[in-house]
């Protein structure tokens, strides 16, 4: 079983009910449901299959005056902010028949009741039709990776005054919003493994992802499954927080975390971006903002060249991914018997800009390699961008705070960063942002763990935090990211108080970090402190876990918990105390599944897949998470989101 082309095949599967009441239809969606669509085939899809309009769902959403049929689509359930837009639509009258499609509802009446709840809504003579959905409505951004975009908002909780401890965690400690949340997760899971036809053994690394495990081990439906299924697999959760250093830091010399990275993001997506497509046109602007000409993107799921290139992107060095967008630019230009002159020797944004103008007035050309040509923009584009510049920077400071982080106390850390804190008017184009400190002070914390509290570290904190609030506050503008930490939309609304209560928060979560993996034995540290012939060095929390997976000795693992999913399991356990009995190992079974809680960062998933090919070849890896993070987004989801209770669309 190749399982990355049944995944890309799933994540289609997903979309038939709607594609088949497609015809004369206005159909509208979340925005989780359009992204899964944008990475599985595309709104063309929709469009070719005869409908009128593809539009975000909203409850001002217009409907076609001509449309036969108004096809809903949700990525969860009918509840919520999803309940409502869907009552907003059918109570204005103007749809008489409504297609639902959504994800079913554990303790729900069923597909009737939905039904007639939308019957309802729509008043009398209303038809209505409700499809609840199989596979779920997965985002295949690579042949490792698969998102599920519904739970992009799960992140595990903190230790401490803002979370359950990791001792007390399970379903019912939870709040309410995160229990539904976690249910979600697991009957999306036991629905994409019924597909696959699985029975897995489920493993755990850390809290959250301990409950996660354990309900789908005592899922009705899975258990029913694991009877029948022939497919062996091991499944490992892992909760994100016990290493945010990989979400935060920039390890990578890879082209795919770098464009995700610093392009702007589509609207209403986690994950992919926008590429500026002027240059391709006969438009006359230095603009970047210039929103005339549609943007382009990533995700292109019906063109084999550009998704091979993609690939390239996740899976080779920087030099390398550029190389090979050269290679295709010119395969595509000679095919086309476009006038181009091959050079050899590094490549350079220049010259990928020069073959790419080729194309520029043959329209043929333009339509058989437009995918191409969006993803050569995209690299253009992060080549030349301010911020890429500053990627090494960062990646040589992290270094120097491993290093340090050896040799000094926290505060003496701390207060390396003081003298970089810099207003908006004192700031240069190479010195950090105030969000970009929010980043470092995430890598430091995961990365330093426990962390001994006092005096000195309480005065180098507050110096921290002074500055960062005067920092804000002297912004012209608060960015985005700063807007949502702040809940400040301007900087007329933005006072030195509400600043300080935003910092005093982030810096009590900070504190919750460092002590994340305190209840870990084998895992306790990511941190290599080094010695008189190694630098310091961050070892992936991530990157263990693989490794112990891999052990060709096979040891017991210590802080990869086995759940069981039924009295055998429990009997094997019990008596490997007294006998010798082979107790279920995460490296038995031919296909590994690595699902990320809180999401996973690019560089993390080609080092899951390098690490098993070496390790262990002949196993399949697959990555599972709800989003794709890059360093500004793992802050937003720590800072700006309700951690405890994610919208998770339910």
């Amino acid at each position: 079983m190749a399982v990355p082309e049944v995944l890309r095949q799933l994540s289609r599967r997903a979309w038939e009910p709607a594609l088949a009441r497609a015809h004369r239809a206005a159909v509208l969606m979340d925005a989780p449901s359009a992204e899964a669509l944008h990475w599985a085939g595309g709104a063309g899809e929709l469009l070719a299959a005869g409908a009128l309009a593809v539009s975000a769902l909203c409850a001002e959403a217009a409907v076609p005056a001509g449309a036969a049929r108004t096809v809903i689509v949700l990525s969860g359930t009918l509840r919520g902010g999803a309940a409502a837009a869907v009552r907003g639509v059918l109570e204005r009258g103007t749809v008489r028949h409504c297609v639902l499609l959504c994800g079913d509802e554990a303790d729900g009446g069923g597909a009737a009741e939905l039904e007639e709840t939308l019957r309802r809504w729509m008043g009398e003579g209303g038809r209505a039709e409700v499809l609840l959905r199989g596979p779920p409505l997965l985002a295949p951004v690579s042949a490792e990776l698969c998102l599920l975009p519904a739970l992009a908002a799960l992140i595990p909780p903190l230790p401490g005054p803002g979370g359950p401890g990791p001792a007390e965690v399970g379903l019912g400690a939870l709040p309410a919003e995160l229990r539904a949340a976690v249910r979600a997760l697991v009957g999306e899971l036991d629905s994409l493994f019924t597909a696959l036809g699985l029975r897995e053994e489920s493993f755990a690394v850390g809290a959250l992802s301990r409950v996660v495990a354990a309900e789908l081990a005592s899922y009705a439906s899975a258990r029913n499954r694991r009877r029948a299924a022939n497919n062996k697999a091991s499944v490992i959760f892992v909760d994100r927080t016990l290493d945010l250093a990989g979400a935060v830091g920039h390890h990578g010399d890879n082209l795919a975390e770098k464009i995700l990275s610093v392009l702007p993001k589509l609207p209403g997506h986690k994950t992919d971006v926008m590429v500026n497509m002027v240059e391709l046109t006969a438009l006359q602007t230095t603009d970047e903002t210039c929103d005339i000409i549609a943007p382009g993107c990533l995700a292109q799921p019906n063109d084999p060249a550009a998704k091979a290139l993609w690939e390239s992107f996740m899976n080779l060095k920087q030099k390398e991914a550029v190389m090979e967008a050269r290679r295709h630019l010119v395969e595509a230009a000679s095919r086309e018997n476009l006038p181009i002159k091959m050079s050899m020797g590094r490549v350079t944004p220049e010259q990928l800009s020069s073959y790419i103008q080729l194309f520029r007035n043959n329209l043929k050309a333009l339509e058989n390699h437009c995918g191409l040509l969006q993803l050569v923009l995209a690299t253009v584009q992060t080549l030349k961008h301010p911020q890429t510049s500053k990627w090494d920077n960062f990646l040589a400071f992290e270094r120097l705070l491993l290093q340090t982080i050896g040799e000094s106390e926290m505060p003496s850390v701390l207060n390396q960063l003081l003298p970089m804190i810099k207003s908006y008017n004192e700031r240069t184009k190479d010195d950090y942002a105030c969000e970009d400190f929010l980043v470092l002070l995430i890598y430091i914390y995961s990365v330093v763990g426990e962390i001994k509290g006092g005096k000195e570290l309480d005065i180098a904190e507050e110096k921290v935090k002074r500055a960062l609030v005067t920092a804000i506050c002297d912004e012209p503008e608060p960015s985005p990211l700063l807007q949502k930490i702040t809940g400040c939309d301007s900087s007329l609304n933005l006072t030195s108080q509400k600043a300080s209560d935003a910092m005093d928060g982030i810096f009590r979560s900070l504190r919750d970090i460092a002590r994340v993996r305190v209840t870990m034995k084998q895992f306790h540290s990511i941190h290599n402190p080094g010695s008189n012939t190694h630098q310091a060095s961050y070892k992936p929390l991530l990157k263990q876990v693989v490794e112990e997976v891999c052990n060709p000795d096979r040891p017991d693992p210590v802080d990869i918990e086995h759940i069981s999913s039924g009295l055998t399991d429990l009997l094997k356990t019990g008596f490997s105390m007294f006998m010798k009995v082979n107790r279920p190992h995460p490296g038995d079974h031919p296909l590994l599944i690595i699902f990320m809680v809180g999401g996973v960062s690019v560089s993390e998933v080609k080092m899951v897949k390098d690490l098993v090919a070496t390790r262990k070849p002949g196993t399949q890896v697959i990555v599972l998470s709800p989003v794709l993070l890059t360093p500004h987004s793992a802050v937003e989801l720590l800072f700006a989101s309700d951690r405890l209770q994610p919208d998770a669309r339910i």
